[in-house]
């Protein structure tokens, strides 16, 4: 079963589909509200945030990456974009702007269903804490990241590349390794997503020890997490 008041935003403009979801979601226990139109869906998620939303790519007023990238200024709310277009360089830029996750079009409402309760699973408490230390600090019951005291914003992937570090600091990891951290379901996705994922989460590390490189490339082998003495 759902936690009680998970709400999920859907936003998508193909009043078929917007319905189905609706429905699906419904049934699993989830709180749904629609927008069609792009307009107006960063204010609503500003004056009251869901705990996921479903973002369709195309949409008639503001398209769902520059929604993406908007909200992505304030909120590390899960989101999953849905398209249509499966050209790499979507899918690329769709995870470059923040989005946690993609579906493409056409697609099963089930499958939707699975891989929103794959994302709030990933919310939730676990039954055992994640190692941490004095420099690093991960706490999965709450899904934060503290880094040399400094609280970290980061999304649902990044906290998960972050965690796969710092499980065995030092180590280099290959970018299939890392992927299979990333995503439990054995889909495909390009090198370059994953260098995507490492380039964010290094930013906001190196934005707390700008003079100290903490994730390291491996030059022909991968990255591996060197923390500050």
């Amino acid at each position: 079963m759902n936690d009680p008041g998970h709400r999920i935003l859907i936003v998508e403009d193909e009043p078929a589909l917007a319905d189905l979801l609706e429905d699906y979601l419904q049934a699993a226990g989830f709180l749904t509200t629609t927008l069609r139109e792009g307009n107006g869906v960063v204010e609503a998620v500003r004056s009251d945030p869901p705990d996921l939303m479903l973002l369709d790519l195309m949409l008639p007023g503001k398209d769902g990456l520059e929604i993406c990238r908007e909200v992505r200024a304030f909120s590390d709310l899960p989101i999953v974009m849905v398209t249509a277009r499966v050209e790499e360089i979507d899918r690329l830029l769709g995870l470059e702007l923040g989005a946690d996750d993609y579906i493409c079009k056409p697609y099963s409402p089930r499958e939707v269903v699975l891989r929103v309760k794959a994302i709030l699973r990933r919310l939730r408490p676990a039954t055992e804490p994640v190692p941490s230390s004095e420099k690093l600090a991960l706490d999965e019951s709450r899904f934060s990241a503290r880094f040399q005291g400094v609280t970290l914003e980061l999304t649902p992937v990044e906290f998960r590349l972050l965690k796969a570090f710092a499980d065995q600091p030092g180590r280099v990891y290959s970018r299939a390794q890392l992927m299979n951290h990333l995503y439990t379901d054995q889909r495909v996705v390009s090198d370059r997503t994953v260098d995507t994922h490492v380039k964010n989460l290094r930013k906001k590390l190196n934005a707390v020890t700008p003079d100290e490189e903490v994730i390291r490339s491996i030059y022909g082998v991968g990255y591996k997490l060197e923390l500050p003495l």
